[in-house]
């Protein structure tokens, strides 16, 4: 399949007729788009659900199913509920209309359609996207640190969750909390804590791979999402994250070490596989590393694998 190019926007059709998908492909073709198609509702689920594409042009009378039970079931699914549908349909019966609205597409184009404004409609619709996403995109970050915030964790850790599910997937979540906080704010001033705050975020994201989710989720505690890791993977990068930080020298204030404690857990190692439970035990994991001592990791109670479990490593 495809991938689109940065610049790029994809767009997929469903649409039973080779012809409505050779004159689209050709008319839609010098509106800098990677178009996509599929010739029953099943098909476009599957493609939408790999792909998410910026923006479906769906027909109503499909092979196996109607257009409007494609639509009902993205809007049911928290992955893909804010992609953008436009109806192409040859039914031009107000009750159609009001109905697809009434699902969520954003509009509804009538067979046979004017081609400028079918392109028309389709700009419009790919503008508000990206305008949406930005706006998205802005609500989701931290201002301080530049990572993702609580409520972007929320939405990302369920998705995750979900796909681990599906696909049979390792997945592990980090939270560390920054040591003694409160007494580099009162000792050396909250814009050294603020310091501090961004050389931590700054770790986090040096050591995480591109695909694991960083994320400030408020005051000094951070968690990261790591996507196809086990507890045992999720440990040592805890502990990289670790060592990264107890090592940092502050410029400013040269005599002091700065540290954080992490708590690990892994959706093999909760009995309910929902986000709610893996972040419960990752944050009673945090509690027990603070607990014990601070400055190192703890694992969340759970049957281990095979093999030692690293020196930095306890067990809650």
């Amino acid at each position: 399949m495809t991938a689109s190019t940065p610049d790029r926007s994809r767009v997929l059709i469903v649409d039973d007729s080779v012809d409505i998908h050779r004159l689209l492909k050709i008319r839609l073709r010098d509106q800098n788009l990677d178009i996509l198609t599929a010739s029953t509702g099943a098909e476009g689920l599957r493609i939408t659900r790999e792909v998410k594409p910026d923006l479906i042009l769906l027909d109503i009378d499909l092979p196996d199913c109607s257009g409007f039970d494609v639509l009902a079931e993205l809007k049911n699914d928290p992955l893909t509920h804010d992609l953008p549908v436009i109806f192409v349909s040859g039914s031009v019966a107000s009750g159609d209309k009001v109905r697809g609205f009434d699902l969520g597409a954003v509009d509804y184009v009538t067979k046979p359609f004017d081609m400028a404004e079918l392109r028309a409609r389709v700009r419009s619709a790919l503008r508000t996207r990206r305008l949406m996403r930005m706006l998205a995109q802005r609500a989701h970050l931290d201002g301080l640190t530049g990572l993702w915030n609580r409520a972007h964790l929320d939405v990302r850790l369920r998705e995750c969750v979900d796909a681990a599910r599906r696909h049979g997937r390792h997945l592990s979540l980090v939270m560390a909390d920054i040591d003694h906080f409160k007494e580099l704010n009162d000792s050396y001033g909250h814009p050294f804590g603020d310091h501090v705050l961004q050389e931590v975020a700054r770790v986090l994201e040096d050591v995480a791979r591109s695909e694991d989710i960083s994320c400030r989720y408020g005051g000094e505690e951070f968690a990261v999402i790591l996507c196809e890791s086990d507890c045992r993977e999720a440990v040592k990068v805890a502990e990289r994250f670790r060592a990264r930080i107890e090592g940092a020298v502050w410029h400013e204030h040269e005599d002091i070490t700065v540290t954080a404690s992490f708590g690990v857990s892994s959706l093999s190692l909760v009995a309910i596989k929902s986000p709610e439970a893996l972040l419960n035990s990752t944050d009673t994991a945090l509690y027990e590393a603070k607990r014990t001592g601070r400055n190192h990791v703890v694992l969340a109670k759970g049957e281990m694998a095979l093999g030692a479990p690293p020196a930095a490593m306890r067990t809650a």
